[in-house]
């Protein structure tokens, strides 16, 4: 389990995380949202101890990192694939960490089938891909078979292959009863494998707790419905209080009445029904919607185009032709 409470780092007059506190259980995927400059990667270095919190702790079952006595074997991480050596082989790589913590030579050959790399072991890290990087950084934080796991993006660079292994990789440790803490952009992704979110934005809490709690608090439902009496349906439903909008021909969307209500109010006005879709907004919408006042960096949406010129003065004199 990872607990962290009143994290705060500064940096000069910028306070990149700000009084922070959550809890990831183990056995669990704990996803990890924020937009761009949120504190995400700032708030990982801290439990790790590579950033010195400004104020607040941090404890890996219950210990601070540094009391562990062989960490790896303990906690695994990858928070930047391409800090590697070009020039060393990636079994070399891997066999230095496991040196640096004791772990036997056997392990090195294990991580690397783990993560499908055993056939490239002895080539330069130079010349792999970002994906391949991801791999062996991923082997890396295995190499001590360790109970805790935290990974920043672990998914850049994979293709859809990789994008699907990954994923049940991460749901294959948190199955063994592992600590998965896992940060990520691709919110797809997270609705697939998160069982948890911790949210933040500028650096400080916005939610904490499981996936659907986060997606049924904010999400916005409605019932798509399509009909050749669609008029009638549709008026039927604005005159008992619904919201009705057009939702393309032969569509309208409807927020307010279930499913079954419109499907019995069908059936009183006789009406046939082609399609009774239930919609809920998706990890993404909900992300976007609740994030939007913690956005540190947003798109220029361009110059206000000029107004059109006014139209031309009529004729003030002459016979008009």
């Amino acid at each position: 389990m990872i607990e962290a409470r009143g994290l705060t780092k500064r940096y000069g007059s910028t306070t990149a995380v700000n009084d922070l506190s959550f809890r990831v259980e183990s056995g669990r995927v704990t996803g990890f949202l924020g937009p761009n400059g949120a504190g995400k990667s700032t708030t990982m270095r801290m439990c790790l101890g590579l950033d010195r919190a400004d104020g607040g702790a941090v404890r890996i079952d219950g210990k601070r990192l540094v009391d562990f006595p062989t960490p790896m074997r303990s906690v695994g991480a990858l928070l930047d694939a391409s800090y590697l050596h070009p020039t060393r082989k990636a079994k070399e790589h891997l066999w230095a960490l496991a040196a640096s913590n004791g772990l036997p030579r056997k392990r090195v050959d294990h991580v690397l089938g783990l993560v499908g790399l055993r056939e490239v072991a002895n080539k330069r890290v130079g010349s792999f891909s970002l994906g391949m990087k991801q791999r062996l950084g991923l082997a890396g934080a295995m190499l001590g078979d360790p109970q805790t796991l935290l990974f920043d993006e672990p998914a850049n660079g994979l293709d859809p292959e990789g994008i699907q292994w990954i994923r049940q990789f991460l749901k294959g440790l948190a199955g063994e009863g592992r600590t998965v803490f896992v940060s990520s952009h691709l919110l797809s992704e997270m609705a697939l494998i998160a069982d948890d979110l911790v949210v933040i934005g500028k650096g400080a809490l916005i939610f904490e707790g499981a996936v659907h709690e986060f997606v049924d608090g904010a999400a916005k439902k409605w019932v798509t419905v399509r009909s050749p009496q669609l008029q009638q349906i549709g008026d039927a439903l604005h005159q008992g209080g619904a919201q009705v909008v057009a939702a393309g021909p032969g569509a309208i969307d409807v927020v307010g009445p279930t499913a079954a209500d419109i499907g019995e109010l069908a059936a009183t006005l006789g009406a046939t029904l082609h399609e009774l879709s239930p919609r809920t907004a998706s990890l993404e919408d909900v992300f976007l919607e609740v994030t939007a006042g913690a956005q540190e960096y947003r798109g220029d949406t361009g110059p206000t185009p000029p107004p059109p010129p006014p139209p031309p003065a009529p004729p003030t004199g002459g016979t008009p032709s």
